[in-house]
């Protein structure tokens, strides 16, 4: 999964946000609506971490999503 595609899903994506980062406010998933350096600055700004850890975070977030946005597969079909 890419960044567009989290900007496209946004509204599915925002709850996770929420639940990866309980700091920031539904105001901020609004401002963010999917966009990754938006999530950085706000990450960097209530977390009080630098750039390079936010985006570290961000993109670990990503990664995290795509793997449950996968459809499991049972003996080589879809179900």
């Amino acid at each position: 999964m890419n960044w567009d595609q989290v900007q496209g899903k946004w509204k599915q994506f925002k709850g996770s946000a929420k639940q990866q980062w309980g700091k920031l406010t539904d105001d901020d998933l609004d401002f963010i609506n999917g966009k990754r350096e938006a999530l950085i600055g706000k990450l960097q700004e209530r977390y009080g971490i630098a750039r390079e850890e936010a985006q570290k975070r961000a993109d670990e977030w990503v990664k995290v999503l795509s793997t449950y946005q996968e459809e499991p597969t049972y003996h080589g079909t879809k179900r």
